[in-house]
């Protein structure tokens, strides 16, 4: 018979982690590096990347100086209902705070998204995503101008859009959507109180209307450690 496979130290610090948010409740404090290395006898830099392990799978956060059990993340379904609809579905609040709202001219690679013409005048609006007050995602909208310039006037930036387009009498059809793992820019993990070396959940969706006609083009980006996606096959 071989010899009992011997365990890694930074395997039986992280499994003893495991087991200390087991006993805590969300919110409760998160022992210390040292206090972690003195009960596991091991070096402060082992115990550091195990909890640096928990932060990206969002198990734990930072809160001031300390290090605390953090809420469970939020899943949103990959469909076309707006984040809001999602959110509360999971009992958050969700909430959104305006960054940018502007004409921009779109550019060939734009104007062929949305089948208007190079040079045309698109809607960009950038959000900031919100579950129960804490930043989750980072929204850029591009849409049409020609077509949805009655929502200068008539969209609070604070609610959903898909709600507003739809009162405009617009018919969701279909979306393609594409999701990968990328590392924010400088601004945009500023904007999510996060660092450039938390990973990001990436979404790029293209939407239709009913007739086939692109209503949107969005790239948002969520933080990987407070939300998941889920999506249901038939």
């Amino acid at each position: 018979m071989s010899a009992p496979q011997r365990l890694s130290k930074p395997y039986l610090v992280r499994t003893g982690i495991d087991e200390i948010l087991a006993e805590l409740a969300e919110g409760d404090a998160v022992p210390s590096e040292r206090e972690l290395a003195v009960r596991f006898a091991v070096s402060r830099e082992t115990v550091r990347q195990a909890l640096h392990e928990l932060l990206v799978e969002g198990r734990i956060e930072r809160r001031g100086r300390g290090t605390v059990v953090a809420q469970p993340k939020l899943v949103q379904p990959l469909s076309l209902r707006s984040y809001t609809e999602g959110a509360a579905e999971r009992g958050r609040v969700p909430g959104r705070m305006l960054v940018t709202w502007d004409d921009v001219t779109a550019s060939s690679e734009l104007a062929e998204a949305l089948a208007i013409g190079d040079g045309e005048a698109v809607i960009h609006l950038e959000r900031v995503l919100l579950a129960d007050g804490k930043r989750i995602g980072l929204e850029s909208t591009y849409l049409p101008r020609r077509r949805f310039a009655g929502l200068a006037e008539s969209f609070d930036p604070s609610t959903s859009l898909y709600a507003a387009i739809r009162a405009a009498g617009v018919t969701f059809g279909t979306a393609v959507e594409r999701i990968e793992t990328v590392l924010p820019t400088p601004r945009e993990a500023a904007l999510l109180e996060t660092t450039t070396a938390m990973p990001m959940l990436s979404l790029n969706r293209r939407t239709v209307d009913s007739a086939g006609t692109p209503i949107e083009l969005v790239r948002a980006l969520f933080r990987g450690d407070r939300v998941a996606f889920e999506a249901t096959l038939t």
